[in-house]
This record gives C-alpha cells, sequence and structure tokens, in this order.
C-alpha cells in the first residue's frame, strides 16, 4: 500500500513543490554553469529505471564536454581535469542532482531508492538482481547513499539496497532524508575517481 501508492503521492508532492520553490535557485546554477564553461546547462544520461526499463536522468552538467559520456567518473584516469569550477561546487553539495526532481515528478524515479545505475554497469545490475532492487524506483537518495556513498563497493552496496527493499516504509524513507541531509552537509563519502580504494563511482 505504502509504496505503490503513499510513496508516489509524495513523490509527486514533494518533487512539485521543490521545482517551483527552487526555480530561482535552478536559475541561479544555469547561469553559473553556462558562464563557466561552453555547452549545455542539463547532462542527460541513459540510467537503469524500474523494473531495469531504460530512461534519460538529468543533472546539471559538472564536466567538460569532451569527458566521455557513459564512463563511470571512477574509470577515468583523471577525472578532476575534466571538472569544471562550477561543478566542483555542484557535485561537493550535490546540487547537480536538484534537475532529477523533474524525473520524479514524471514518475520515472523516487525521492528514496536505489540509486540509478548507469545503463552498462552490468555487475551492479546483475548484483541488484539478487535483492529485487532493481523493481523498485531509483531514487534520488537511498540507504547505500547515507551509508559510504561513494566508498562502497558493488557488492555492498547492492547489499544496502536490498535490505531497503525489504524495509520500505514511511519511517524507514524519513530516516533515509534525514541521513542524507546530515550526508549533504558534511560532504559524507564524496571520493571522486577513487573507487577501487574506497570503491564505488558518484551516481
Amino acid at each position: 500500500m505504502y509504496n505503490r501508492l503513499v510513496k508516489r503521492f509524495f513523490d509527486i508532492l514533494s518533487s512539485g513543490l521543490g521545482i517551483l520553490v527552487l526555480s530561482p535557485v535552478l536559475a541561479l546554477l544555469a547561469i553559473l554553469i553556462k558562464t563557466d564553461s561552453p555547452g549545455p546547462v542539463f547532462f542527460k544520461q541513459k540510467r537503469v529505471g524500474k523494473g531495469k526499463k531504460h530512461f534519460m536522468i538529468y543533472k546539471f552538467r559538472t564536466m567538460r564536454t569532451d569527458a566521455p559520456h557513459d564512463t563511470p567518473t571512477d574509470q577515468l584516469s583523471d577525472p578532476m581535469r575534466y571538472i569544471t569550477r562550477t561543478g566542483k561546487f555542484l557535485r561537493k553539495t550535490s546540487l547537480d542532482e536538484l534537475p532529477q526532481l523533474f524525473n520524479i515528478f514524471k514518475g520515472e524515479m523516487s525521492v528514496i531508492g536505489p540509486r540509478p545505475a548507469l545503463w552498462n554497469q552490468f555487475d551492479l545490475i546483475e548484483e541488484r538482481d539478487k535483492y529485487g532492487a532493481n523493481d523498485l524506483r531509483p531514487g534520488l537518495t537511498g540507504w547505500a547513499q547515507i551509508n559510504g556513498r561513494d566508498e562502497l563497493p558493488i557488492p555492498v552496496k547492492a547489499g544496502l539496497d536490498g535490505e531497503y527493499t525489504k524495509k520500505i516504509s514511511l519511517l524507514f524513507d524519513i530516516k533515509c532524508l534525514i541521513g542524507t541531509v546530515t550526508a549533504v552537509l558534511f560532504s559524507k563519502g564524496v571520493v571522486e575517481g577513487d573507487t577501487g580504494k574506497n570503491e564505488i563511482n558518484k551516481g
């Protein structure tokens, strides 16, 4: 009942209000991105959604236009050379994720859920299949995000996504939201291009 109806109602309400309230912030960030480097304001990328259906995720562009498009940050030899000055700030504060409010409003994502894998992250997708995590709408944030974020190896991340699948409820989503605020404020677990040492990519 919660997952099918209440959660979706909350997603529509919160994302709609978020878009309206944050529209001045979205506009300001768009201006900063355009003045910092040539290229589009938004970055679109194919991700894995509910039932492993693909959709295009929206983010604010944080890298130069010559950066590899479908390569996770951790797999780039020198990711910092691609990240713009504004991009560094956006990624550290997670403000680059704000355009995903539109994905949530459209029903492609949820506020809380497993972070959407890249279409070619087959190892992560396969691990999530073991826990039924691919049957959920991917989230703007989630249980794995607040328990390591860019520091988790894929099996651990998928296991945490599976834990969320079992415990999904209103109270557990509130717990994830509170944990997300803490993680963002203190930039917990943000590791650019260091997966393999601290393991996962910023997704």
